[in-house]
């Protein structure tokens, strides 16, 4: 179940709480789901007993425990619990993380890609400035990825006719530094992340210590850990190959993973968070929100491919391959799917090899 379905499910629920006459609130037109920014507290998030406690004259904690009740017996949903002063945590059922998986190997480049702002009619414009400039052109990909219309052109000096849609300018800090100086030292891959990475409203880190950073291949450097959890998820699918199991690492029928170790269950819980997260950076104009869950995707891949082996240990050990290796391999490949795409959105190269 991915955070959109699970935001349906609940939604239905809310639906289905008001037509038994539990609730009497006007249905929302949608349902936001988060990650929970503690470990311990579920899979996904949610705040929606909070914004109809007023509406329905409720404690919120009485609207939670009528959502509660509703959603424990949905379909893929193990646990649902209450914490203060009424937010909902829900645990996925461990079938529900293989279909998850299988849901990314299937889209491959098109997961991420929705169709949530379809009615939207946006373009984001800039004047030339190279921050502006890097910042405009992720957003309108990540526009174009949620299904807006989007039209052109993106650069609109003062006086420039207006594009299709209403436009948008770029309000961002300035580089302070001139766009072909950063390509020469940084080149275009390096340049992109230092743009993009820092929000809008923050200056970016620019000076010389901060360019060599972004070059080094080093932990420390977190474009480089993005890029490289991206080749290690890639150098895994190949020595798998040689060991004669590629071809089930691919698979979308048969699945019968369980998913339950906590190194596992953080990364299928970032890997199934990132439509939204990009839907969510669509609609602020806010590419550094894709470039932050990349991150703790890089390093949610790396603790699992250190605790959770997807790959048969060989030596004196002679371990040969079985389902679980299998189900970390499809794993492995999901969050690469994810480093890929996301770094493709923000118009950054994800080499197979580093």
């Amino acid at each position: 179940m991915t955070p959109a379905e699970l935001s349906r499910t609940v939604l239905r629920t809310v639906r289905h709480a008001v037509e038994a006459e539990e609730l009497s609130v006007a249905v929302p037109e949608r349902i936001v789901v988060q990650r929970p920014p503690r470990p311990g507290c579920g899979d996904y998030a949610t705040n929606v007993a909070l914004q109809l406690a007023g509406p329905a004259c409720r404690p919120p904690r009485q609207v939670a425990e009528i959502l509660r009740e509703r959603l424990v017996a949905a379909p893929g949903i193990a646990r649902v619990e209450i914490a203060e002063p009424g937010f909902l945590n829900i645990t996925l059922d461990t079938a529900s993380y293989g279909d998850a998986v299988r849901g990314v190997l299937r889209r491959g480049e098109e997961y991420g890609h929705g169709d949530g702002l379809r009615r939207v009619r946006a373009t984001v414009v800039h004047d030339g400035e190279p921050r502006e400039a890097a910042i405009a052109e992720a957003a309108n990909r990540l526009l174009r990825a949620c299904g807006a219309r989007v039209g052109a052109p993106q650069v609109a000096p003062q006086g420039a006719p207006a594009p299709e849609s209403a436009p948008e300018r770029v309000n961002a800090h300035p580089a302070g530094v001139p766009r072909e100086e950063l390509l020469r030292t940084l080149g275009e891959d390096a340049t992109q992340w230092a743009l993009l990475r820092p929000p809008a409203e923050d200056a970016p880190q620019l000076d010389a210590a901060a360019r060599a950073a972004l070059l080094m291949q080093r932990a420390a450097n977190p474009l480089f850990r993005v890029r490289y959890a991206y080749a290690r998820t890639r150098a895994l699918l190949r020595n798998a190959h040689d060991l004669g199991i590629e071809a089930i690492t691919t698979t979308t029928t048969g699945d019968d993973a369980e998913y339950t170790h906590p190194a596992e269950t953080d990364l299928l819980g970032l890997i199934a968070d990132f439509p939204r997260v990009v839907e969510a950076a669509a609609r602020r104009r806010a590419p550094d929100r894709v470039a932050r869950h990349l991150e703790r995707t890089a390093d949610a891949f790396f603790r699992f491919h250190d605790e959770c082996p997807a790959l048969p240990r060989g030596d004196e050990q002679d371990e040969k391959p079985s389902a679980v290796h299998r189900s970390r391999l499809r794993l492995a490949e999901a969050a690469g799917t994810v480093l890929a795409n996301g770094l493709t959105l923000l118009g950054i190269s994800a080499p197979a090899h580093l």
